[in-house]
């Protein structure tokens, strides 16, 4: 069985690492080959997709990061979770989202994610 939440944490930790070669380590480490990322902001698939996806939002968001807000819910190959963006220690997060993913074989197989609030 899948220790799903502290897969969501090596998700997000590749969302925050701002070392190019350290971040496709992680991406590489937390997702299949074959992996798939849908958002409203995009979709993306495979090691190289994922890892230019993470460095986009990296530049849009310089400085900020994400974190787990609350329990990870997970059945099957299922979990979900909700993350906060925001400026370290801060009250209020800029951003929140929810995401859905699919693991196999230990990682993540595709992630299917939803923007609860965005800033400004």
């Amino acid at each position: 069985m899948t220790d799903t939440t502290a897969l969501a944490h090596r998700y997000l930790d590749a969302f925050n690492e701002t070392d190019p070669a350290k971040r496709r380590g992680l991406v590489e480490e937390v997702f299949t080959a074959d992996a798939t990322y849908t958002d409203p902001l995009g979709a993306v698939a495979g090691f190289d997709g994922i890892d230019g996806f993470l460095a986009a939002a990296q530049q849009q968001f310089p400085g900020l990061r994400f974190t787990l807000a609350g329990a990870v819910d997970a059945h099957h190959d299922l979990a979900r979770f909700t993350w906060h963006l925001g400026p370290e220690g801060a009250a209020e997060p800029l951003a929140i989202g929810f995401d859905v993913i699919t693991v196999a074989d230990g990682k993540i197989r595709r992630v299917q994610g939803f923007l609860d609030k965005l800033p400004g």
